[in-house]
């Protein structure tokens, strides 16, 4: 499915509903937006069918940024983490979305963080999965030099520079992230967009970490400890910045930048409490009042 967003249109799609029956009523489910990484080689698809079993408690909602994958592909001049942030925001308001989980992995919780900040009250929590306040491309260079030395943390820095490599560098970085990574068949899914690959000196000049505290929604931040690419420094930034009043940090032991492939079975858990304990508290929608029965008509005979 597609729908216009500020000229430009957004391919999404949905697994679940948003009202279940409860009773004479009908409550609302909370909608979980997730928000995929990039730039460029990434839109939402390599996300399925891993968060379909949120629909368990939820409406899940996949979108694909602007630029990527099944929405219009825009120029590097054209985009920006500001304007996806944005049009998220109408995009929610287009279809009726209201206080969305913000399921943002890596450079999808960049996004997320952003629509957090320039449009406060907007969501209802956020879902901070392998990701950042900002994009230290030095701390990332020096996670790949300690695990795989000066050459491998030299390839590293330019990816993330936006520095010209190889497909054969890019892939050796990539296999790097973690003990697991999307299959080919996940990747085969992907509808790139090679044209942004010149945004990605953007995405590392990348950095809210002063504007934390300004997040007033729950959060959960999750991080792998083997993910080279936002290690857990720049989680436990992230959970120092908003708070531990509304944070919720969980460290994975022997896990990557893709944690539900490495340890889905001690990563979903969590994920799982904070979705269904939103849902819980979600409201009851009266419906049409129920019959009054009256008194029994004689008929005449």
């Amino acid at each position: 499915m597609r729908i216009e967003v500020n000229d430009t249109r957004l391919g999404f799609d949905v697994v679940g509903s948003s009202l279940e029956p409860l009773g004479p009523a009908m409550r609302r489910r909370p909608t979980v937006l997730a928000v995929h990484g990039g730039p460029a080689g990434y839109d939402h698809s390599y996300l399925r069918p891993h968060l379909d079993r949120l629909s368990a408690f939820s409406q899940v909602v996949y979108v694909d940024l602007p630029g990527h994958g099944r929405s219009d592909h825009l120029s590097a001049d054209e985009w920006s983490l500001e304007r996806c942030a944005d049009d998220l925001q109408a995009f929610c308001d287009r279809l009726g979305i209201v206080a969305p989980l913000l399921f943002g992995h890596s450079m999808g919780g960049f996004v997320a963080l952003l629509h957090a900040l320039r449009h406060p009250g907007a969501a209802g929590g956020l879902l901070l999965q392998a990701t950042a306040a900002r994009h230290d491309t030095g701390r990332v260079a020096a996670q790949f030099r300690e695990r795989f030395g000066d050459e491998f943390a030299a390839i590293a820095g330019r990816v993330f520079r936006g520095g010209s490599v190889t497909a054969a560098e890019r892939r050796r970085v990539l296999d790097a992230f973690g003990p697991q990574r999307p299959d080919d068949d996940a990747y085969a899914r992907i509808v790139p967009n090679r044209d942004l690959e010149a945004a990605t000196p953007q995405v590392a000049r990348f950095d809210v970490v002063e504007h934390l505290h300004r997040i007033d929604v729950p959060v959960l931040v999750s991080v792998g400890e083997l993910d080279p690419v936002t290690p857990i420094a720049a989680a436990r930034e992230i959970a120092a910045g908003v708070g531990s009043s509304r944070c919720h940090l969980e460290i994975l032991a022997g896990v990557g930048h893709f944690p539900w492939l490495d340890d889905p079975e001690r990563y979903w858990p969590h994920v799982d409490r904070f979705v269904a304990a939103y849902a819980e508290a979600m409201p009851v929608s009266a419906g049409r009042p129920a019959p009054v029965a009256g008194p029994t008509r004689s008929r005449p005979g």
